[in-house]
């Protein structure tokens, strides 16, 4: 039987039931700061959960940490592929083939939010937006066949017609969410919490600001939502009893609401509960003294800022709502309570130069940063950023595998392409320079002598595996934009495994077993 065929009577079946959903997270299309210590996003993970809690078999896949097997994949009723841009290349194609085994595939993440017609171009649906309150109704329509219409936030198609439903609702009650199970996750099925380095615990969604170049709050909204205290109290317990380590707090702004952390953070401390953790928080968490205090005292080891640049200019075309001194004081009042920092910097804006780029890496080596990132501003989809480039027609590439803020996709303003990536490139190797790491280990800062050696040896790996990228801008930049980049291979070793399934038969065995088991 044909794969056509197949897929008709494997869709026909699935009306009855959808027993196993395999949900995957592609891993990322290069290095970065974090693949030392790959974080799953809690997306795929809740989803399953849910599902799990409603009696169905759940597994997921996250490629950070560990191989996705295709055949175990393909012997699944439905899977579910979670994509942000950088990785939306890569679950395309596994969505395709996937889809090509006559195995229904819906898609979520923030890309395919933005962009759902490219996604059903994979895929047989799309769910935008937050989809914790809507997953067992959409499974419920897979497995019968009808009420999708009823689904808020489902893209889907009708023969040739794109239906778009309206848009989802913001989950108004997280405390309705489970805890993650982590054990649904290949590879850390048995003390989940023991082996992750480091475990993210949601206390809350959305953010109240509203920079240029971010699409968070397209995603999750401007509206500050809390889960309640007692429950991540009580999901900080269970990661205690379970042996778990670092805790990485997974929201956008962990401390926009100060009252209300300060009270999370003074219920930690009285129920014992202070594992060491790390958070995202803005500029303004040093002008309040009193949760500086509560940080420390409560375990607070690193904090993530989006500095985002030391050009004045730049900070209002950003819409950051900071100025440079809010910066430099920040740092120093952070490092007066022992908390180290993780300045993230963007470069590449209509004012940025390559005096810009020079002078931030002096800026981070004289106010003592602990680590950076030094990012190159790309434009995301569903950012304003997004289409001001559209309507300037300023993109170099639509490839999405490079919108991983390390390679410049856009035409800059006073810099050239080659500038702008190659300056960012030497930016990070001078911060993770020989001098700094030895300036630390004279201080006996141990922990971050091996963050320094880490980035450097990144760095290095990065400008290997990316020569014909920095070719590239180099090109561009002698000869315009009409030299195309051709697209970088990716699911190379999916395509690989599907096609030796498909020699061998395989694939054939597993529809024609699963056609028998469910008859």
């Amino acid at each position: 039987m044909g794969y056509i065929a197949h897929r008709y009577v494997r869709l026909a079946i699935r009306r009855f039931s959808l027993k196993k959903i395999v949900f995957i997270e592609p891993k990322p299309p290069d290095f970065h700061i974090f693949s030392r210590m790959p974080l799953p996003r809690l997306g795929t993970v809740l989803l399953g959960t849910i599902l799990k809690e409603k009696g169905y078999n759940v597994k997921s896949y996250v490629e950070a940490v560990g191989e996705l097997d295709i055949e175990d994949v393909l012997t699944a009723d439905a899977v579910g592929i979670s994509t942000i841009t950088s990785t939306s290349t890569r679950a395309y194609e596994i969505a395709k083939l996937v889809k090509k085994a006559g195995i229904p595939v819906f898609m979520g993440g923030p890309h395919v939010t933005y962009m759902p017609d490219e996604a059903l171009e994979s895929c047989d649906y799309v769910l935008r937006g937050e989809a914790d309150e809507n997953i067992v109704d959409f499974i419920k329509a897979v497995e019968t066949g009808d009420g999708f219409e009823a689904i808020p936030g489902l893209s889907y198609k009708r023969g040739e017609e794109v239906i778009h439903n309206k848009t989802v609702s913001y989950c108004k009650e997280l405390d309705k969410l489970p805890c993650p199970d982590f054990s649904i996750v290949k590879g850390l099925e048995k003390e989940a919490r023991k082996h992750l380095e480091i475990t993210p615990i949601m206390t809350s969604r959305g953010c109240p600001y509203d920079c240029s170049f971010c699409s968070v709050t397209g995603m999750f909204g401007q509206q500050y939502r809390f889960r309640s205290k007692e429950r991540v109290i009580e999901e900080l317990q269970l990661h205690k009893d379970n042996g778990g380590g670092w805790v990485f707090f997974y929201d956008d702004n962990f401390t926009a609401h100060k009252k209300r952390t300060k009270e999370l953070l003074k219920l930690m401390i009285e129920k014992g509960l202070t594992p060491t953790w790390t958070a995202q928080v803005r500029v303004d968490v040093a002008k309040d003294p009193e949760l500086l205090e509560l940080m420390r005292d409560s375990n607070c080891h690193t904090v993530y800022i989006g500095f985002e640049s030391i050009n004045p200019e730049t900070l209002k075309a950003y819409n950051k709502k900071q100025s440079v001194e809010d910066i430099e004081k920040c740092i120093k009042k952070l490092h007066d309570y022992g908390i180290r920092i993780h300045g993230m910097f963007v470069f590449g804006s209509d004012s940025d130069t390559v005096d810009t780029i020079r002078q931030t890496v002096a800026f981070a080596k004289k106010n003592d940063l602990e680590s950076v990132q030094f990012m190159i501003l790309t434009p995301l989809p569903g950012t304003s950023f997004f289409r001001e480039m559209e309507k300037q027609d300023r993109f170099i590439s639509k490839d999405w595998s490079l919108y991983d803020a390390h390679h410049v996709v856009f035409e800059p303003k006073k810099m050239t392409y080659h500038e702008l990536q190659s300056e960012t490139l030497k930016a990070t190797a001078k911060f993770y320079s020989i001098g700094q790491i030895i300036k630390r280990a004279v201080k006996l800062h141990m922990f971050n002598v091996s963050i320094k050696l880490y980035g450097r040896n990144l760095t290095k790996k990065w400008a290997k595996k990316n020569e014909y990228f920095l070719e590239y801008t180099r090109a561009i930049t002698e000869k315009g934009k009409q030299i195309e980049l051709a697209a970088k291979k990716t699911a190379e070793d999916i395509k690989e495994k599907f096609r030796q399934l498909e020699i061998s038969g395989a694939l054939a065995k597993l529809n024609t077993a699963k056609t028998d088991m469910k008859w």
